[in-house]
């Protein structure tokens, strides 16, 4: 079923979890889905004794992915117009994303109705891991 202009307002809002206790194995899953294997990614001595940080971390692009998957299930396959998000916070092994879109505008541009959409993704703590913009086609 099509999201229509008609039934949304400025405000409204949509939200999923799009994660739940992200394991290690996803991770590596997305290195090698996106020929992305920075060791800070999948190597846990690296991670640790020569970064800096307490253990390995998601790529934000696998983050951006996550809160896609939001908006995809919300607007339908397709109709994504732009997504862009700006990360704030490593992800961890263990996390709990919950990704979140609320409508700022409805407008109508050369015959099409578009929503645009602000885009925030939260960890388990409430802590915002990306926030970022998106538009979308969507039915009068």
């Amino acid at each position: 079923m099509a999201l229509k202009a008609s039934e949304l307002s400025v405000g409204q809002t949509h939200q999923e979890v799009v994660v739940e206790d992200l394991r290690r194995t996803m991770i590596v899953q997305y290195a090698g889905a996106s020929g992305d294997y920075n060791p800070i990614h999948t190597d846990e001595l690296f991670a640790k004794k020569v970064a800096g940080y307490p253990t390995v971390f998601a790529h934000g692009m696998l983050t951006m992915g996550l809160a896609g998957k939001m908006l995809t299930n919300w607007v339908g396959d397709g109709r994504l117009t732009k997504f862009g998000l700006s990360f704030r916070s490593q992800v961890w092994p263990g996390d709990t994303l919950t990704a979140k879109a609320e409508v700022e505008a409805l407008r109508e541009e050369g015959g099409t109705h578009l929503v645009d959409l602000k885009v925030t993704t939260v960890n388990q703590d409430g802590r915002e891991v990306a926030i970022g913009n998106a538009s979308a086609r969507v039915d009068p």
